[in-house]
């Protein structure tokens, strides 16, 4: 039986592999938002437009890739994954928490502002908070996540919910865009945290004790 570290250490994996991509250094930009355009992209699991000029940067993986919008210091990073509602479960005891909910194109959105620290050690008073909005719809067969990680050098006003510009402008015209689409061989979430599915449905088990308030429940699963 894994100890309850597994529950830290698998969600550590999963922010690890979200901010892994070094954000842009290029010069800050003082123009329109409004006005920048769009770049189109497209994916086996998803299509659609992002705003502004917005260049890919790390498709090593089938079922995740990254883009980056340089001008403003913004990555955006997609995936898919079975159960994204199991994802979001595990990062609510983690505190991101009451989602705004939004529909569009026939496909529902939870959306979640949150925060994380830029570097490695968190301790560092050096270090500079990056805001982050999460998008995640769970489909019939599979779920779709979109992470914008902006940094604290851009220029837009990332204010935490839905009338910031963060959101207005660049978030909610995207969500307008895509199209989701059925892939084949979609990752399964316990396999992303490196567990069998028995092991995982255990700790979900705990998740689902955690957020209903019984947080005695980790220490049983010493």
């Amino acid at each position: 039986m894994e100890t309850k570290n597994i529950i830290i250490i698998a969600v550590l994996v999963v922010v690890i592999a979200i901010l892994g991509v070094v954000l842009g250094t290029g010069m800050l930009s003082n123009g329109n938002t409004k006005d920048l355009g769009t770049t189109p992209f497209e994916t086996e699991f998803m299509e659609g437009s992002f705003v502004g000029d917005v260049k890919l940067v790390n498709d090593t993986e089938k079922f995740m890739h990254s883009y980056e919008d340089k001008q403003h210091h913004i990555t955006y990073n997609i995936s898919t994954v079975d159960n994204s509602t199991a994802l979001m479960d595990i990062y609510e005891i983690q505190g991101v928490t009451n989602p705004e909910e939004r529909s569009f194109n026939g496909n529902d959105w939870n959306i979640y502002f949150t925060q994380a620290v830029q570097g490695n050690d968190t301790s560092s008073k050096d270090n500079e908070t990056m805001n982050i909005i999460i998008c995640e719809s769970q489909g019939e067969k599979q779920g779709y996540l979109i992470y914008m990680i902006i940094d604290p050098k851009s220029d837009i006003n990332s204010t935490m919910n839905t009338y910031g510009e963060s959101y207005t402008d660049f978030i909610k015209p995207l969500l307008e865009s895509l199209t989701l689409k059925e892939s084949k061989n979609v990752p399964k979430i316990n396999e992303e945290f490196g567990l069998t599915e028995d092991q995982f449905a255990e700790q979900m088990d705990l998740v689902r004790q955690v957020k209903a308030g019984n947080t005695s429940a980790l220490e049983g699963a010493q």
